[in-house]
């Protein structure tokens, strides 16, 4: 199983961007997906997480802000990124709970970072 990660770039303060992470290869089921972020000097930190059902939720600093979907038909997780800020500045991953095939154990996969920059 493969997470590809795209969407991030350079953006100024108050600007928007759109992330996309894509599954594939052998999938059965993916039970949560979520997207973490790491600042340079700083510990990779949750930013937000969606289950198989839709529920939602985020980290108090992106709440109203973030907004995070899934297309269970394509595999893939998006973040809606409103209202940017310079310390939303960092490396962004998406992760995912995958089961491959119906008797396999759930197993975590991490995509590579996508970087987001956020000017002054």
């Amino acid at each position: 199983v493969q997470l590809q990660a795209s969407g991030g770039g350079l953006v100024q303060a108050g600007g928007s961007l759109r992330l996309s992470c894509t599954a594939s290869g052998n999938i059965f089921r993916i039970s949560d997906m979520s997207w973490y972020r790491q600042a340079p000097g700083k510990q990779r930190e949750l930013v937000a997480v969606i289950g198989s059902g839709g529920l939602t939720d985020y980290r108090d600093s992106v709440k109203g802000r973030f907004t995070i979907s899934r297309d269970n038909a394509q595999d893939t997780v998006y973040l809606q990124m409103n209202s940017l800020k310079p310390e939303d500045t960092a490396l962004y991953y998406c992760k995912s709970h995958v089961r491959r095939t119906m008797f396999a154990s759930t197993r975590e996969y991490w995509g590579q970072g996508t970087q987001v920059t956020v000017s002054s």
